[in-house]
């Protein structure tokens, strides 16, 4: 299937059953609260979203593979040959879930090659769902209705979103930098995939990640910002790619306009 508005019809709502799903545990006192492997946080909410996408995503596209962080680790022996995969995150901003503070979201991806092309990300407790891709557009749906959306020019003061979660002294170092070649900055801070959202419909203009994510973290909203005109780059002002040996991105920004525009920051990266 390659029909990508159609797709994403289909993801829209693959990911509002998930968000229902979601909510059920969100609803309840007891969580559900494990910690995996790795040490971070795993609740009964991300294993039913896990378990009700890759059904809708095997039921819709057979033969495209599914690899979700709840998957467990597929070896890059077995998927460096895939042409095209789904990259998901039943729930994104398992921290804000635990927190109550409804920054989280489901990501679901479609990756052809190392690229996102194709993105939806719900945000189950208020209803709103980002989705965009390649050819088609960005766009934001709320309250039934849905908008086409874009990244915006850049203006003074910069609008830049940090991590509710992971902050620290390099952006600290970035943001006063930016203010002293640019002018003033805003800074607002958020949870989940919901910060690259916010470049993406134009009410910020970078978002700085310079600690730790997955690639199925950023993947789904990356395909977002893309459609709606913005870059999503390494420290170095190349592309992030996906499907790498390593699951984990390196450092990166979101950016609202061309990469040209932001080399500037280059010396406050180093």
């Amino acid at each position: 299937m390659t029909d990508f508005n159609a797709l994403l019809d289909s993801l829209s709502k693959i990911a509002r059953d998930a968000g229902s799903a979601i909510l059920t545990v969100y609803e309840r006192d007891d969580l559900g609260v494990e910690t995996k492997d790795d040490k971070s946080p795993i609740t009964e909410a991300d294993k039913a979203a896990h378990d009700i996408i890759v059904a809708g995503l095997e039921t819709l596209t057979p033969e495209i593979p599914v690899y979700s962080e709840e998957s467990g680790d597929i070896d890059y022996a077995t998927r460096k040959d895939w042409p095209r995969f789904w990259l998901v995150d039943p729930l994104d901003g398992t921290k804000e879930f635990i927190k109550r503070n409804g920054e989280f979201t489901v990501n679901i991806a479609l990756i052809e090659g190392d690229t996102p092309v194709l993105g939806v990300v719900y945000v189950p407790v208020t209803g709103v769902l980002y989705l965009g891709g390649r050819g088609v557009g960005a766009f934001k749906e709320e309250n039934g209705e849905r908008a086409a959306i874009q990244c915006r020019e850049r203006t003074t003061p910069v609008v830049m979103v940090a991590s509710r979660s992971h902050g620290g002294e390099a952006v600290e170092k970035l943001e006063a930098f930016i203010r002293e070649e640019v002018g003033e900055v805003e800074r607002t801070s958020m949870g989940s995939s919901l910060k690259l959202c916010l470049v993406a419909e134009g009410k910020a203009d970078l978002y700085p990640r310079l600690a730790p994510t997955s690639e199925w973290d950023t993947a789904a909203a990356h395909a977002v910002v893309s459609a709606a005109g913005g870059e999503v780059v390494n420290t170095a002002f190349q592309p992030l790619v996906y499907n790498k040996p390593d699951i984990l991105n390196p450092h990166f920004l979101v950016l609202g306009q061309a990469v040209d525009s932001w080399r500037f920051i280059a010396p406050a990266l180093e």
